[in-house]
C-alpha cells in the first residue's frame, strides 16, 4: 500500500532575522517553542532570502524563481496571475491549499492558488491609494529614523493581527481534525502567515521586560569607510549617528517580539499536537529577510550583510527526517518551495529556479551546489529609497559572498574566515581571481542596465494603476481591519 501523502503545515514569519533564535545561538531569547521544533527536525544555518524586502521574496516564495525571472522586484510590483505557483502544484496534485493571514502580493489576485484565506493582509491591495494608519505608530514599520525613535513597550495592529491568525489556525486544525474523526482522509496543506517580528519596534510591555536592561549594543562595528552605497543608504536614512537608549529600547522591543512569535506559533503546533495530526505533518518553519538591529550601523533589511538576507529554516517530518539535526548547505527560499512540493509528492514548478533539498535534510551527505543568489532592485518612487534606483544582486558560492552594487564597486566577503563580515576583499590583489571568476558568475543571468530599463518602462503602467487607484478606490480583497486605536505606545518614563 502506498504511504498516505503527507499534510503540510508551513509557518511563514516576516523580518526574522536568523541569529534571534535560541536554536541558532542567541542566549537571551526565549523561543521555546522554535528550539522544540529544531530539536525534532533539521535546522538550516546557511539559509537566504531572494530579496531582502518584502513582496520581492515572498513572489519568489510562491514560483520558486528569483525577482528577475519573473519582473517582481519592489514592493508594488504585481505578480502577473499566469505565474505557476507552490500552491497551484498543490492544488493539481490533490491538496486544497487554504493560507491563514500574510500574503503581500499587489493587486487583483490575492490568492495565487490557495483556494481559501482567511484574516487578511492588513494593507490596501494596490499603490496609490492610503497606507494604514497606525496612529501614534505611524512611520515605524518602514525604515525611517522614527521607527528607533517611537520603540519600546507598547501594542501594534501586528500583534493583534498575529494573534487573530493564531486563532484561525487553531480553528482550522480543529475542524480537519473533526473532519478526520467523521472519515476523511484528505491530506491538508495549511499556510500561517505572521507579521511579527516585523517593526514597529514595539512590544507587550511584558515582552519587552524580558530583555530590556539585558540586550546590549550591537557588537558588530560601523566600518569606516563603509561601501560608498552603504554609507549613503546610512545618511540617507538618518541612522549615521544614533541615541543609544533609541537603539536599547528597539533592540529589547525586537527581541520581545520574536518571543510572542513564538507563543503564538507554540499556540500552532500545540494544537497540531493536541489534536493528533502531528504524526505525518510536514512542519516548515522561515522568514521573508531578516534585520539588521543596529549592526554596522544599520537597521531594517535593504542589504546583503548576513543579519539583513538570511533567515531561519527548520524542517521537521517525523520519522521521515532525523531529529536534532543541523546542515550547513546554502540554500534559499526558492528552494523551501521546491522541497515543499517533493515532500507531497507534487510535480514541480516548469520554470522554477529553486532546487529540492530534501535529499540533503535527510543526509548531510547528499549532493547539493552550495550556491544562491538574492536581488535588490527598486526605482525612485517609494520615499524610503531617498530618491535612488539601485540594481543589486549577491552571489553566495561556497564560503565566498560576492555583492554586486551597479555603478559602485563590488564587496567580496570570505564567510568562512569572516563569519561577521568585517573585511572586505573585493579590492585584493589577493583576491582578484576569485572576485572576477564570482562575478562572472553573478552577471551571466543578470543584466542590471536592462532590470533598470524595464523598471522604468514598468513604472509608466504602475503609474496609470496607482492613477485609477486613487480616483476609483477599488474595495480591498481579503484586509484586516486595522485601526489607529490599535496602536499605543508606553509612557517612556515608566521605563
Amino acid at each position: 500500500m502506498a504511504a498516505r501523502r503527507p499534510d503540510l503545515l508551513f509557518l511563514f514569519s516576516d523580518q526574522h532575522t536568523q541569529k534571534v533564535a535560541g536554536c541558532y545561538g542567541d542566549p537571551l531569547v526565549r523561543t521555546p517553542n522554535l528550539d522544540r521544533l529544531a530539536a525534532r527536525g533539521v535546522t538550516f544555518d546557511n539559509a537566504y532570502c531572494p530579496s531582502p524586502i518584502c513582496v520581492p521574496s515572498r513572489m519568489s516564495m510562491l514560483t520558486a524563481r528569483h525577482p528577475s525571472a519573473q519582473d517582481c522586484w519592489t514592493n508594488d510590483d504585481f505578480l502577473a496571475s499566469d505565474r505557476a505557483t507552490w500552491p497551484h502544484a498543490m492544488g493539481a496534485a490533490g491538496y486544497r491549499p487554504h493560507l491563514i493571514s500574510r500574503l503581500h502580493a499587489m493587486g487583483p489576485d490575492q490568492m495565487h492558488g490557495y483556494v481559501e484565506r482567511d484574516v487578511g493582509d492588513h494593507s490596501p491591495n494596490y499603490g496609490g491609494v492610503a497606507r494604514h494608519d497606525m496612529g501614534p505608530l505611524n512611520d515605524t514599520n518602514d525604515p525611517w529614523r522614527a521607527s528607533l525613535e517611537i520603540s519600546g513597550p507598547g501594542q501594534s495592529s501586528y500583534q493583534l493581527k498575529d494573534m487573530e491568525t493564531a486563532d484561525a489556525a487553531v480553528a482550522e486544525l480543529e475542524a480537519i481534525a473533526a473532519a478526520r474523526r467523521a472519515g476523511g482522509s484528505d491530506p491538508f496543506c495549511l499556510s500561517v502567515g505572521f507579521m511579527l517580528p516585523h517593526p514597529p519596534y514595539v512590544a507587550w510591555r511584558e515582552d519587552y521586560a524580558l530583555y530590556a536592561g539585558r540586550i546590549g549594543l550591537p557588537s558588530l562595528p560601523m566600518p569606516s569607510p563603509d561601501h560608498p552605497w552603504i554609507e549613503w543608504w546610512r545618511a540617507n536614512r538618518g541612522i549615521a549617528e544614533t541615541d543609544p537608549a533609541d537603539v536599547l529600547r528597539a533592540r529589547a522591543a525586537y527581541w520581545g517580539l520574536v518571543t510572542r512569535l513564538d507563543v503564538l506559533i507554540g499556540k500552532v503546533l500545540g494544537a497540531l499536537e493536541r489534536l493528533g495530526l502531528a504524526g505525518n505533518t510536514l512542519v516548515v518553519y522561515t522568514s521573508d529577510h531578516g534585520d539588521q538591529l543596529g549592526e554596522r550601523g544599520l537597521w531594517w533589511k535593504h542589504t546583503f550583510y548576513e543579519e539583513s538576507v538570511k533567515v531561519p529554516l527548520i524542517v521537521s517530518w517525523p520519522d521521515r527526517l532525523p531529529p536534532g539535526q543541523r546542515r550547513g548547505q546554502v540554500v534559499n527560499l526558492v528552494d523551501v518551495t521546491a522541497t515543499m512540493l517533493d515532500a507531497a509528492g507534487a510535480a514541480p514548478l516548469p520554470q522554477a529556479q529553486g532546487l529540492s533539498f530534501l535529499d540533503v535534510a535527510r543526509d548531510a551527505a547528499a549532493p547539493w551546489v552550495d550556491e544562491t543568489f538574492s536581488e535588490y532592485c527598486t526605482d525612485t518612487v517609494p520615499p524610503w529609497t531617498g530618491g535612488m534606483a539601485v540594481q543589486q544582486r549577491m552571489l553566495r558560492s561556497g564560503r565566498w559572498k560576492l555583492i554586486h552594487y551597479n555603478g559602485y564597486r563590488p564587496q567580496l566577503f570570505d564567510l568562512g574566515a569572516d563569519p561577521h563580515e568585517l573585511h572586505d576583499l573585493a579590492e585584493s590583489p589577493a583576491h582578484r581571481a576569485v572576485r572576477e571568476r564570482l562575478h562572472q558568475r553573478l552577471l551571466a543571468d543578470w543584466d542590471p542596465d536592462a532590470i533598470a530599463a524595464d523598471m522604468r518602462r514598468r513604472r509608466l503602467d504602475k503609474d496609470v494603476i496607482a492613477g485609477w487607484a486613487r480616483n476609483v478606490r477599488p474595495a480591498d480583497q481579503h484586509r484586516w481591519k486595522l485601526t489607529p486605536e490599535q496602536n499605543w505606545i508606553d509612557d517612556r518614563a515608566a521605563d
